[in-house]
């Protein structure tokens, strides 16, 4: 089983309402060997909500709230749904401060990448799962 980001999946549950639809990631749910995730909704927030970004170990959003708490308590949720379905595996959306792994916003909110992960795809990678993104497909 793999577990995947659902605006992916075609789900609008991106900061901007949103989705970000890939046809593999769509077919792999459709036939039952994906589960689909947003850790930032499992987290509490809205949709749509304000973009946020990584800066040094907090998430800020475009309006200057912390809301780190729930970054941190949607990747934890989004984890036990991984280990109760059995996902060793993921793909994550590229960038996000989520699901982002490899290259993230730098915190400016100005379009600029540097290397990292976001919450959900750092705790996954800590707990042993491969990690892909939409751009590895």
């Amino acid at each position: 089983m793999i577990i995947v980001s659902a605006c992916l999946a075609g789900v609008r549950c991106r900061y901007n309402g949103d989705a970000f639809p890939n046809e593999k990631v769509i077919e792999l749910v459709a036939t039952g060997k994906a589960l689909p995730v947003c850790p930032e909704q499992l987290g509490g927030l809205p949709t749509p909500r304000p973009p946020a970004e990584i800066v040094g170990e907090r998430v800020i959003n475009t309006q200057g709230a912390d809301i780190t708490p729930q970054f941190q308590a949607g990747a934890r949720e989004a984890l036990r749904l991984c280990r109760l379905a059995g996902c060793t595996k993921a793909i994550l959306k590229s960038r996000s401060p989520s699901c982002g792994y490899g290259r993230i916003y730098d915190g400016t909110f100005s379009g600029t990448l540097i290397p990292g992960d976001g919450l959900f795809a750092r705790l996954l990678r800590e707990n042993g799962v491969e990690i892909l993104t939409e751009e590895d497909l």
